[in-house]
């Protein structure tokens, strides 16, 4: 699946397809979210999840120019591609 497919999914199959091709990578707290870190494929997925909600708000495709990429790379080794990126 490319990514422009993906995000032409609803937020069902969203969540369906990141549960069953979806490789999971780390999560970070950001504000009042627990944001997971998916890859699929060969693109990284944003899954924002609302605890007091208890409810996933949103799935993106992660944007490597966004500064929540710091909080990621504290936590794993990203691909070199993906590092450099700022």
């Amino acid at each position: 699946m490319k990514v422009e497919e993906f995000v032409s999914l609803s937020l069902f199959k969203k969540i369906k397809t990141l549960y069953v091709e979806g490789e999971f990578v780390t999560s970070i707290r950001y504000y009042r979210y627990k944001v997971n870190l998916f890859l699929l494929n060969d693109f990284y997925v944003e899954a924002f999840y609302h605890p007091k909600t208890d409810r996933i708000e949103k799935i993106v495709p992660f944007d490597s120019n966004h500064t929540r990429k710091k909080f990621y790379t504290d936590q794993v080794k990203l691909p070199h591609w993906l590092e450099k990126v700022s």
